[in-house]
């Protein structure tokens, strides 16, 4: 923990950490509430995973569905760990908070009856997917969001939540002005997932576990981390690292079909729903015939889909840019790290157990997700999360401010390349006990060598940083997070002796009865991650969960 000058200072009712569809909700329903909301977003106006959002929003449709039908969809797909109490919360409030971003101006697509449009992705029982701009559904929710005018500061990435005896009084953090202070009684945590810990990613390069790190050291909980979604299908280029394109669900919701190199069906026998099975089912199966045929890649035939470039324009110009044209070519598709189902554990309204601080989005876990996210989820869990959290942040308002012992911490980090290969070896889409032991002590060991090395040599971060303050600062502040989300990822996914929803055991390939319950973690005093009692679903319907 060291002392640092403070340049400049802040206050606010509200202080929102991170700009994506969660956090913008969250302040532009506190600003109409009265409250001063203020944004802190690390990178610029569409450097979230909002923007990337290809897939839609998943909505009760007026005919033909129901809120139970999502609900049961939402269910099966979470294998046994959904909380039905908090889905059915958040899914009843689905319509309400699209109306919301409709009257924002978001516009989203229309059928030739001039109705909104609907889809099916994996998973869902009925089309109920609303998109816009064809497969930008994202890209729409995060303009309409900007367009709102609120309050932001670009390029300030959040060190420290402090906190006193009434829970949250502010935040300490970094920007091109230098360490800072936004004095307030409550924040939001809106950060987005963890993909960045992995070598392939659909993940915005942001994504980089920053607010479970802060939650953790706040004296939150975390759970369900080990449940890492694999995108079944990003556009796969020979030598590809990083963020890739995402060959959205929908593709395959309108007919396309998953085929190996040899032309045979990937999921045919696997699930009733074939291509349009949950996630990790695919995910697992295209990793399964990639091992038995030895390729890094299947494909996907979209060529019998009427209009594609049309209706998929975002996906044709990847694949366009790529060298393929998916309107006559096969798509080379594989798995990448693309969602994560856990998080910081709250309730359905965003509240964590530290008063004053909260989590929408993807960094969060109110049990709507449970071992596996329903597609499209994720939006609409950020629309209606995001404005709920705003109502709590007003009652907070009597509550003391002030940041006054200001320090920052100094988080144990690893060479961020050294760590995407070891989680990518070990904990991606399969995993087993020697793996995840043999990248636990590989990463342990790193932490110990970096931290002998700094006390030797001073606290100079992984080498390779940029010279630039600002930006070096942010990037040891990522390290740092993604040290410590991989360990306590790597902590669950050991623990869980098991094969459930996304997270997938070869030695351990049935699901146990008795793990039918979330792993919460947090930090103990020495700042080591700790296992503590399980959380267990609330009472499902009969459907055959295990």
């Amino acid at each position: 923990m060291t002392s640092v000058a403070i340049g400049w200072e802040a206050e606010a009712d509200l202080v929102v950490i991170g700009g994506g569809v969660a956090g913008l909700t969250a302040a532009r329903t506190a600003s109409l509430r009265g409250l001063r909301a203020l944004i802190l977003s690390k990178g610029g106006p569409t450097d979230t995973a909002t923007q990337y959002a290809q897939g839609g929003i998943a909505v009760v449709a007026p005919h033909g569905d129901s809120v139970e039908s999502h609900v049961r969809d939402t269910v099966a797909a979470g294998a046994g760990l959904v909380d039905v109490a908090a889905t059915r919360s958040i899914v009843e409030s689905g319509q309400a908070a699209v109306a919301a971003l409709t009257d924002l101006g978001a516009v989203f697509d229309l059928g030739r009856d001039g109705q909104i449009s609907r889809t099916r992705e994996g998973g869902h029982s009925t089309r109920r997917i609303i998109h816009a701009g064809g497969d930008a559904t994202g890209a729409e929710v995060q303009r309409a969001l900007n367009a709102a005018g609120l309050p932001i500061v670009f390029g300030a990435a959040a060190c420290e939540i402090v906190t006193g005896p009434s829970g949250v009084r502010g935040v300490l953090a970094v920007s091109d002005n230098g360490f800072g202070v936004v004095h307030a009684p409550a924040v939001l945590l809106a950060t987005g997932g963890l993909g960045q810990l992995y070598a392939l990613s659909t993940n915005p390069y942001g994504a980089t576990a920053d607010g479970i790190a802060l939650a953790l050291r706040a004296g939150a909980s975390v759970a369900d981390l080990e449940f890492v979604q694999f995108h079944p299908t990003v556009l796969y280029t020979p030598g590809g690292v990083g963020r890739r394109p995402l060959i959205s669900e929908a593709v395959r919701g309108e007919g396309a079909n998953l085929v190996d190199s040899e032309g045979n069906s990937v999921t045919e026998g696997l699930h009733p729903r074939g291509d349009l099975a949950p996630r990790d089912v695919v995910s697992r199966a295209i990793a399964a015939r990639m091992r038995a045929l030895g390729t890094d890649h299947v494909f996907l035939d979209g060529r019998a889909i009427e209009g594609f470039a049309q209706r998929f324009p975002t996906i044709t110009a990847s694949c366009l840019a790529a060298g393929i044209d998916p309107r006559v070519q096969l798509i080379p598709v594989a798995p990448a790290a693309h969602y994560q189902c856990g998080g910081i554990v709250t309730d359905a309204h965003g509240r964590t157990g530290v008063p004053g601080l909260f989590a929408a989005g993807e960094v969060a876990r109110t049990g709507l997700h449970g071992a596996n996210r329903l597609a499209s989820n994720s939006l609409l869990e950020g629309l209606v999360v995001g404005e709920r959290v705003a109502a709590l942040a007003a009652e907070r308002l009597e509550e003391p401010r002030g940041v006054e012992d200001i320090h920052a911490n100094t988080m144990p980090r690893v060479d961020r390349q050294a760590l995407q290969q070891v989680m990518t070896a070990h904990a991606a889409v399969v995993r087993d006990r020697d793996g995840l032991a043999d990248a636990t002590n590989r990463l342990e060991r790193a932490v110990l060598r970096n931290m002998s090395s700094r006390i030797t040599n001073g606290d100079r971060g992984n080498a390779g940083l940029s010279e630039d303050p600002t930006a070096r600062r942010i990037a040891e502040l990522e390290d740092g997070a993604l040290t410590l989300t991989a360990r306590v990822l790597l902590l669950a996914a050991a623990a869980r002796t098991e094969s459930r929803g996304c997270h997938t055991r070869s030695d351990h390939p049935d699901a146990d009865p008795a793990l039918r319950h979330s792993i919460p973690i947090s930090l103990d005093p020495d700042g080591h991650p700790d296992l503590q009692a399980p959380i267990h679903p609330t009472a499902l319907p009969l459907i055959g969960v295990s």
